[in-house]
This record gives C-alpha cells, structure tokens and sequence, in this order.
C-alpha cells in the first residue's frame, strides 16, 4: 500500500492519509475546501467545492490517476440547501465520467467547512 500525504495540519494531527493506493484502487480520504498551501478556506459552498475537487485531482495525480479514473464520490453537507448551488462545478468534474453518487447531510469538523468531498478510483492498467 501507498499512502499519499497533501501537506494538510489535519492529516498529522487526526492520523490519516489524504489517499490511500491499494492495488489498482485509489480511496481519497473526506476533502474540504481547504487550500493547503495557506490553510485557508472560502466563504462560498461553490468556490470550496472547487478547492476540494483540485485537491482531490491533486492526490489522484500521485496515484498516477484522474478524475476520470473516480468510480464513487460522496458529498458531505451540513446544509441540504447548498448542495444545488454545486452542481455546476461537480458536473464539469464529473459529467463524463458519472461514477456512482451519494450525498449525505451531517456534521462537519470545522463550521468553516461547507462541503466533503471523498472519492474513489481505479489506477487504469498500462496500455
């Protein structure tokens, strides 16, 4: 197994990996809209919706893969309500490749945290 680290305070202070290679599957851990780089994060559900999908591409690209590669996302809202205001930007991640969906309203860790974005993917074979 390989173990793919984003730089994230969270993931050396809770205990996890951003991703995780098992074989020929990629499993992305639960991913916010936080900017890693600057530990910052967005006001807007739509603009942390798109931190987490680049930083999801980010850990994908490590495990030698794309969104294209994503067979299963889930989302993670702590307001029903701002799901709607999302689907823009998860169709143009997602929109061709249409992996199996779920999403789910709940608690997040931080009340900074509008979205959780946690994936799934299989490393394509060589070609």
């Amino acid at each position: 197994m390989t173990r793919i680290f984003s730089g994230s305070s969270f993931e050396e202070q809770i205990g996890y990996a951003r991703a995780v290679v098992d074989g020929d599957r990629v499993h992305v851990s639960g991913t916010t809209g936080f900017d890693y780089a600057t530990m910052t994060i967005a006001e807007g559900v739509a603009e942390q919706a798109e931190q987490a999908i680049r930083n999801i591409e980010a850990a994908l690209a490590q495990a030698g893969c794309t969104l294209a590669d994503v067979v299963r996302v889930r989302y993670l809202l702590p307001e029903r309500d701002d799901f709607e205001p999302c689907w823009p930007v998860l169709r143009r991640a997602f929109g061709e490749v249409r992996p199996a969906a779920t999403m789910m309203v709940c608690g997040l860790a931080d009340p900074r945290m509008r979205i959780e974005i946690e994936a799934d993917a299989r490393v394509a074979p060589p070609r």
